[in-house]
């Protein structure tokens, strides 16, 4: 557990520095959206085109790794919708505020497991983590889109068609589906284009955990109560069990059993905000969810590791 902690404390670090670049104002909210685009569109998406492109899935349980994965999400996201009555009736939790609870419960922050994987299992844990995008990010997407749709207070309710176009024109999704294309086609990268990705890639994981940082709220956690709970520790304590019994399952073992125990364990998508604004559930829990889950996860990732890995 001590060798997982060392390798963790570069990221808390960092993201302890984007908390204090954000809170001295050294750096303006505008400016902070131009640094989240900047990561968004650009540096993740090439680290993960580069990852794709180049691994080498035979060496890869990529199929056992995928199944484990979906397995995993399909039984979260079912957890969570049978709870929803016993949250209604119990804690009074309205329709907007299941939905921050069912974000927090089922999503994850790419940016932080990519960090993860890296510290600790170096470019072939980049590489597993990015197949387990290739099956995680449509999944969730859709699903927290549905869910928002069904119970968000917003008027405005997407349509089949813009789902679908969410989801092909999302930076992270045309990154993966290129870079399986090259690989599937084996199509050299040249080495100044790989050069190119490398330095790209090698900013995207720290400017991605600064923008972690910056995202905490620490004065959402003075009033805790269940429905900030159940979001926070749903997908810290349950979502672990969870992956491992699949990885299990699924015969994962070595690499590719630490990166679904890291993909299960790390805190919500930091734009699970943003969707959360956009579609009518409730923002302010869902500051509270995202902040909590970070600080938490300093120690329950470890244990995650630790104990399931």
């Amino acid at each position: 557990m001590l060798t997982t902690l060392l390798a963790l404390l570069p990221i808390i670090l960092i993201t302890a520095l984007g908390y204090l670049l954000e809170r001295t104002g050294l750096i303006s909210k505008d400016q902070w959206r131009g640094i989240e685009r900047l990561a968004y569109f650009l540096l993740f998406p090439a680290i993960l085109f580069k990852s794709i492109a180049m691994v080498d899935f035979a060496s890869v349980p990529a199929l056992e790794m995928g199944l484990a994965l979906l397995c995993a999400i399909l039984v979260m996201i079912a957890l969570v919708l049978l709870l929803r009555p016993v949250m209604q009736t119990k804690f009074e939790i309205n329709g907007p505020r299941f939905t921050s609870i069912f974000q927090g419960a089922v999503r994850w922050n790419g940016f932080l497991a990519l960090a993860m994987a890296d510290s600790l299992m170096g470019p072939e844990g980049v590489a597993l983590l990015a197949v387990a995008m290739v099956v995680m990010i449509p999944v969730l997407n859709v699903s927290s889109i549905l869910v928002l749709s069904r119970w968000g207070k917003s008027a405005e309710k997407p349509s089949a068609a813009k789902v679908a176009r969410d989801l092909y024109t999302n930076p992270f999704n045309i990154a993966i589906a290129v870079g399986v294309v090259f690989n599937v086609l084996s199509i050299p990268i040249p080495g100044f284009a790989e050069q190119t990705l490398n330095m790209l890639g090698a900013a995207s994981l720290p400017v991605g955990i600064i923008c972690v940082g910056a995202g905490l709220d620490l004065n959402a956690l003075r009033r805790p109560g269940p429905a900030l709970t159940l979001g926070a520790f749903i997908r810290l304590l349950i979502s672990p069990l969870v992956g491992a019994t699949f990885a299990y399952l699924f015969g994962v073992t070595g690499n590719a059993h630490t990166a679904i125990i890291i993909a299960c364990s790390v805190p919500s998508a930091s734009n699970a905000f943003l969707l959360a604004r956009l579609m009518g559930g409730d923002t302010k829990l869902m500051a509270e969810i995202l902040t909590l889950q970070t600080l938490a996860a300093i120690v329950t990732i470890p244990l995650a590791l630790a104990l399931l890995n």
